[in-house]
């Protein structure tokens, strides 16, 4: 565009522009001030006092973390001004991990802005590729600045800035416990496991609460049947009939295949673990003329005149069988516990 169709400058009416120099010329950095940690040692010293306490109060605090974790009961209320009524575990656990937290960070910002390099240093523009002499430039900066924060040479704040750093972890570590109580042998023994040849455990009906005989079993009939002593009123009733549960089928003598089956029954009448041996579903549905119990849920079979071996399906391994037998009053009982666990695998199954 040429400058007769540029508009008029502002005030060529009788009026000059002054413009002095360049106006967008680069100023400069201020010219830098030293810190008093810089000039004095005493007070460098005192930063590192600073900076350690600060970590070492971290420490503390991730210990008491642990301890209000180990020591303070779940159910316990106090009352804390203005916050009212609250769980003294948590406000204890939030307590501890924030001033943990918050120590290791005021610790290493103080660090920063008393002890390491403050000198500005500009970084001119360049490709996003950096040449060799850009990346050796890095590298050089990189050990400057590691060798000016004193990391090396002041081993009270990197000892105390390590310890609070492998202290804090332990919080989530801890906190791992409330996945729940160790199983240690629940899963390889059922309410069945207090019952033996000399003090036997009754069967009872699930759904008359009354001990069973044998002729209340009729031959293709399926009855549940759960230990004595296991009430529905009870508080831990659906853990324990979960493994407790059981199936009562009565198959004609000469039906029953497997031997060593037949031998842990009583005239026909075997007692196996309603509790499906794959993911653990009740099992409820039985075919009287194959003697074939279904698992509704994934349709798993097993063939009760056969062990309860799988012949279909997802479950891994058979139904484990109850030995069972009758009491000086008719009465079936249990003299003993499955031989092996209920329901579904798991890693230290035996």
């Amino acid at each position: 565009m040429s400058d007769e169709k540029l508009p008029e400058p502002h005030g060529s009416e009788g009026h000059e522009i002054a413009v002095h120099g360049d106006p967008f010329a680069d100023p400069g950095l201020p010219a830098h001030e030293p810190r008093r940690t810089d000039i004095d040692e005493r007070a460098a010293k005192r930063a590192e006092r600073q900076v350690s306490l600060l970590f070492i109060v971290s420490m503390l605090a991730t210990v008491g973390f642990i301890a209000s974790y180990v020591a303070i009961d779940i159910d316990k209320i106090v009352y804390i001004f203005p916050l009212g009524h609250v769980s003294a575990l948590n406000f204890a656990l939030g307590m501890t991990l924030g001033v943990a937290l918050f120590c290791i960070g005021a610790g290493a910002v103080h660090w920063a802005r008393t002890l390491m390099s403050d000198h500005e240093i500009p970084a001119e523009r360049h490709p996003i590729e950096a040449d060799d002499e850009l990346r050796a430039d890095v590298i050089e900066q990189f050990q400057t600045g590691a060798a000016e924060s004193g990391f090396g040479r002041r081993k009270m704040l990197r000892n105390t800035l390590i310890g609070s750093m492998a202290l804090v972890p332990l919080s989530g570590v801890v906190l791992l416990r409330d996945l729940g109580p160790l199983p240690e042998d629940k899963l390889a023994h059922t309410g069945w496991r207090v019952a033996t040849p000399a003090k036997p455990l009754p069967l009872i009906n699930m759904n008359t609460n009354e001990p069973m005989k044998p002729e209340d079993i009729v031959v293709g009939s399926l009855t549940f049947a759960k230990p004595e002593g296991l009430e529905e009123d009870q508080e831990d009733f659906q853990v324990q009939i979960a493994k407790d549960a059981l199936m009562i089928v009565r198959i004609a003598p000469e039906d029953i295949k497997d031997k060593s089956s037949a031998e842990l029954g009583f005239e026909g009448i075997l007692a196996y673990s309603k509790i499906c041996t794959h993911v653990g579903c009740p099992i409820s549905l039985y075919e009287q003329q194959t003697h074939h119990a279904l698992c509704p849920c994934h349709q798993s079979t097993f063939d009760l005149a056969d062990g309860a071996r799988v012949i279909f399906g997802p479950a891994g391994h058979p139904l484990p069988q109850l030995k069972i037998t009758t009491d000086e009053k008719g009465f079936l009982v249990a003299t003993g516990d499955f031989e092996e666990p209920v329901g579904p695998s798991y890693w230290e199954r035996p």
